[in-house]
């Protein structure tokens, strides 16, 4: 009796936890457009407070879902995976974003995530490309 109080311990506290799932590129859905997550250069994620996930396919996605739901943003694991380690996430809201017609986005923004603005300055620095901070970016597409 007393593993069953451990297990439901220990069941509660992973079942709650901010950590991200990894997303099954080929067969995981995009929960804001519907469309299978197979890009591994631009996909985003979030978990809720009490461990809800929730996949994207891309970070335009992620930021149209929390446009009516701004409460989330501060309560959530925000994600979106570094351009130049495919497949890998990195914390969205110190990440840097770069706007540019010469790197393609699933959804068509021509959006793109990078670990800091930094980074994202060495992928392309040219007149026609636009950078920005999370609260930046998430103005420009709501």
């Amino acid at each position: 009796m007393k593993y069953l109080g451990l297990l439901i311990v220990i069941f509660t506290f992973v079942s709650c936890s901010k950590a991200p799932e990894p997303i099954n590129y080929g067969s995981d859905m995009c929960h804001y457009c519907k469309m299978t997550i197979v890009t591994k250069t631009h996909a985003a994620q979030m978990v809720t407070s009490k461990g809800k996930q929730y996949k994207f396919d891309a970070i335009e996605c992620m930021i149209r879902f929390l446009d009516d739901r701004q409460e989330l943003i501060e309560k959530s694991n925000l994600l979106i995976t570094d351009y130049n380690s495919p497949g890998i996430m990195t914390n969205a809201k110190t990440a840097g974003y770069l706007v540019c017609d010469e790197i393609t986005s699933p959804m068509g923004a021509n959006l793109t995530g990078f670990s800091s603005i930094e980074q994202a300055k060495t992928k392309i620095d040219n007149s026609s490309a636009e950078y920005y901070d999370w609260n930046g970016i998430f103005k420009k597409l709501n």
